[in-house]
């Protein structure tokens, strides 16, 4: 393994409905061909949903990206080779099916990997601005802290009430200052 090469996420196409076959294809040939330094990780990023079916709800995953799988690995000729002659894979997602690896935002929003923040990066009373989830752009004051389960109970304003939410680290920002003056007229 070269190593000052480091794995990186890149994007696999697949046919449709292929995807879980692809993957345990891949783990595989991960196996059988001792390429356990060149592929790191498989993933099908997947999302859990509530459907109702014959008058009960059911909660059921669902593929956030049907026929991709994502890849981290170290890029070699060999090892493109190996990937795009499985079964089911039809190329990477780049130009002429060559590809290109994913950007840290994309990796971030995708989540496939977990950050793991130091147990000190928030602290009680610490003003914080809401980076991602539904309730991005709001700001609020640290109330809790989870440094295990990586959450942090924050205040926020909505709607003229202080509600408290539970985000996770990678959802907040430490704020420089304190909270920025509201503009609502009543």
């Amino acid at each position: 393994m070269p190593m000052n090469e480091q794995p990186k996420w890149y994007i696999l196409h697949t046919y449709s409905g292929y995807e879980a076959m692809v993957k345990d294809s891949l783990e595989k040939l991960i196996e059988n061909n001792n390429l356990g330094d060149y592929i790191v990780d498989l993933k099908i990023p997947m999302e859990q949903v509530v459907e109702e079916k014959n008058g009960k709800l059911k909660v059921v995953e669902r593929k956030l990206m049907p026929c991709y799988v994502f890849i981290k690995m170290i890029y070699t000729n060999q090892i493109w080779y190996y990937v795009t002659s499985t079964r089911g894979v039809t190329g990477f997602c780049g130009p002429q099916g060559r590809p290109i690896p994913m950007k840290p935002e994309e990796i971030r929003k995708m989540r496939l990997e977990e950050p793991v923040m130091s147990a000190d990066a928030f602290a009680v009373g610490d003003t914080v601005s809401i980076v991602d989830g539904p309730l991005k752009g709001f700001f609020g004051t640290v109330k809790a802290v989870n440094a295990t389960a990586q959450k942090a109970t924050v205040s926020t304003t909505m709607f003229g009430r202080t509600t408290d939410v539970e985000v996770e680290y990678v959802q907040i920002e430490k704020m420089d200052g304190g909270l920025p003056e509201t503009t609502e007229e009543a």
